[in-house]
């Protein structure tokens, strides 16, 4: 770290937890996050101002005028522009340090290995169970740590996977994949802030693992109402008949 860094990443730096060596961890480090609407805004603007180093940034979609009332990564100059460009460009304006490789096309399993195997963190913050299960598919293939989120109307919900541990669920543990799709924000709205407190959220638990400080959610399932302004932890176990995880060797990653 130069001056510079010393100077931006200063309030890091004073928490004893964090310190120089901790910011240089995040410097040094690499995530994947899939998906720019509202919760991946907040997620890559929070990674990009705490300074991770390398973002790779997935989506498929464009700006739309609807999206600028959550999307808060976009401004109404995105609008008919590529999620991606319209990220990455702000992303680079926020912190011209962080680097970021964008990907204007829907990953497939393959690729999103190949991905996920490139980074420390992957983060979730797609709005459907198919891109859900693929991309938890490839964090378990590759042992990589998965952030996942989810909001719709009022409530949301944030946990931790770690298939490189031995115990550790992975998604697929708690839902089917005969699951419906959906469209949660299309067919019954969303509060503009709660993809904010979610997606924040889910920043928060992957600098903690690429930190390696404090209690992650790992094995938990965070629920919230911000409408009730209530807050509740479930413990998830590990599915033996999981088809993606159960009995399946993993790769190693964090410790």
């Amino acid at each position: 770290m130069d001056d510079a860094d010393l100077l931006r990443y200063s309030r890091h730096i004073l928490l004893p937890q964090i310190g120089i060596d901790g910011q240089q961890k995040l410097i040094d480090g690499r995530v994947l996050v899939v998906g720019m609407g509202g919760l991946g805004s907040p997620v890559a603007m929070y990674l990009a101002a705490s300074g991770v180093g390398h973002l790779t940034i997935v989506d498929h979609d464009r700006v739309d005028l609807t999206n600028l009332q959550r999307q808060i990564v976009h401004d109404n100059g995105s609008v008919g522009t590529e999620k991606v460009e319209s990220a990455a460009r702000r992303l680079s304006s926020l912190n011209p340090r962080v680097r970021v490789t964008a990907f204007n096309r829907q990953l497939r399993d393959d690729e999103l290995e190949e991905q996920a195997r490139a980074v420390d963190v992957v983060v979730d913050t797609t709005d459907n169970f198919p891109a859900r299960f693929a991309i938890n598919r490839a964090c378990v293939r590759t042992g990589r740590p998965l952030v996942s989120g989810a909001v719709t109307r009022f409530e949301g919900q944030v946990a931790v996977f770690r298939p490189d541990l031995p115990d550790g669920p992975c998604y697929r543990c708690l839902y089917h994949e005969s699951e419906e799709p959906g469209e949660p924000c299309a067919q019954f709205g969303v509060l503009a802030p709660a993809p904010g407190v979610i997606g924040s959220l889910q920043a928060v638990e992957t600098l903690k693992l690429l930190m390696g400080i404090g209690e992650t959610l790992s094995g938990r399932m965070l629920l919230i109402d911000v409408l009730r302004m209530e807050w509740r932890t479930v413990r998830l176990r590990k599915d033996p008949a999981c088809p993606v995880c159960g009995g399946v060797p993993r790769a190693a990653h964090m410790a």
